[in-house]
């Protein structure tokens, strides 16, 4: 279960628990190498801006957590530049509009020299302004909609061609059960109307008809699934083989799951292939009716690497418990985190302008055995894999991409989007160019 933390001011509250965390990780690996020099003089803050609270908690608690460990190991090795980094823990509530003022306040009160968190994109759309008008740095770890790119955001998360455009190409290929009719379910919000907006097109183009592209949307927290499971079921009665794609988000995704067993859908009948289940999801479900539905994700805890198997050990030491999964938004920041440490480190400052521009071309080792490289348009290569359902909770891989995807911050999907691309170099400068005109768009980001 995610640690609870006391209630405590702001700066308290960041102090307390990296000053936790670091007892944690010293206590735990006395056997490890002798401890850096203590770094010293003042803080760098980094900001963490996930929900604690409310719908979203369920998945962006585990990610605090990650990231006040990834801080605790940075002091144990010396810290950066020499000085300590000091968490500052806020709580945005899965409130989207709180996401915003929290961010102000991490940047314009507490000075941090980045911030990670949001995980929806509606809390990322609501906290992005601030960002640019602030000049500061946010990382964000999870898989989006594309169809953004800002200089102050580094997207260490899946756009939709390194995650929906491959797990829709498995749906329909014979491995993946050579689908023909796709139920596109979601929370309503952005991410899923953008993504299923891609995807319609990309399946249209695929020689998917129309009438066979069911899209629905519920309310975040959405907790009664008869109905629209019961319209799934209908719509897979065709006598075509169909999938669903789910872009469900939070704690939705329980009682959607639990419906689908209900009323005896299984993975062999109508497979579902989900975005936002990992293994932290699952962990608060019961497993058993949904062994062989499938999700896509650059990351499973089940992958076999020394680098993973490190870092399992290293998440179970510091929670104090062996059962706390791991899961692809924590290896996000993972990446985020270290590609950042190298930037800092590179460009010899804090200073936001400076490390925006070291980061590019930044690669760090990801947790499966390949290497990511912050690309000019602020997003990652990664590898896709597609996973099944296993009676424990974890994935078994029954699929990847043969080589590291680099990411798209624009898709060729979209007509209006197809020509433009983001390269934050010099002399493009710009996260909206078009390639046809060779114009750069501005400030609009979608």
């Amino acid at each position: 279960m995610p640690v609870t933390l006391p209630h405590l001011s702001r700066r308290a509250f960041g102090r307390l628990a990296l000053a936790s965390s670091a007892a944690v990780v010293g206590g735990m690996w006395r056997a490890a190498p002798a401890r850096a020099a203590a770094p010293t003089g003042e803080p760098i803050r980094v900001g963490i801006l996930h929900s604690l609270s409310g719908t979203m908690a369920i998945s962006e608690t585990t990610l605090k957590d990650a990231m006040l460990m990834l801080i605790a190991e940075q002091n144990r090795k010396g810290g950066l530049l020499g000085r300590p980094l000091e968490a500052v823990v806020v709580d945005p509530a899965s409130n989207w509009p709180l996401f915003a003022e929290k961010a102000r306040q991490l940047l314009s009160v507490d000075k941090a020299s980045a911030v990670f968190g949001c995980w929806t994109s509606v809390s990322r759309k609501s906290v992005l302004p601030v960002f640019e008008e602030l000049n500061g740095i946010l990382f964000y770890p999870v898989q989006y909609e594309g169809q953004e790119c800002s200089r102050n955001i580094f997207y260490t998360g899946a756009a939709p061609n390194q995650q929906a455009i491959p797990a829709v190409d498995y749906l329909l290929s014979e491995d993946g059960g050579g689908a023909k009719r796709f139920a596109l379910v979601g929370t309503d919000y952005v991410y899923p109307r953008t993504t299923n907006q891609i995807l319609v097109n990309y399946l249209k183009a695929k020689g998917i008809a129309e009438a066979d592209i069911m899209v629905n949307y519920t309310p975040f927290g959405q907790s009664d699934w008869q109905t629209i499971v019961s319209q799934i079921k209908a719509f897979g009665s065709a006598g075509k083989k169909t999938a669903v794609v789910s872009t469900i988000n939070g704690d939705a995704n329980v009682p959607f799951y639990k419906e689908l067993g209900n009323q005896g859908i299984s993975a062999t009948d109508i497979p579902v292939m989900a975005f936002s289940v990992g293994e932290e999801e699952l962990a608060g479900m019961d497993t058993a009716p949904l062994v062989g539905q499938l999700a896509a994700w650059n990351y499973f805890e089940s992958i076999d690497t020394p680098a993973n198997t490190a870092f399992i050990k290293q998440w179970h030491e510091f929670t104090k418990n062996p059962r706390r999964t791991t899961n692809d938004p924590m290896e996000a920041h993972y990446i985020g985190f270290n590609m950042w440490v190298q930037a800092v480190t590179k460009a010899g400052t804090t200073d936001h302008d400076k490390v925006i521009d070291a980061m590019i071309g930044i690669r760090q080792p990801n947790l499966t055995g390949g290497v990511a490289e912050m690309l000019p348009d602020h997003h990652l290569t990664k590898p896709v894999y597609i996973g099944e359902i296993q009676d424990d909770g974890q994935f078994s891989v029954v699929w990847k991409t043969p080589a590291l995807v680099p990411g798209q911050a624009w898709s060729p999907w979209v007509p209006e989007t197809k020509d433009l691309i983001g390269d934050w170099r010099k002399p493009i400068a710009c996260g909206n160019y078009n390639t046809a005109t060779k114009t750069c768009l501005g400030h609009r980001h979608a």
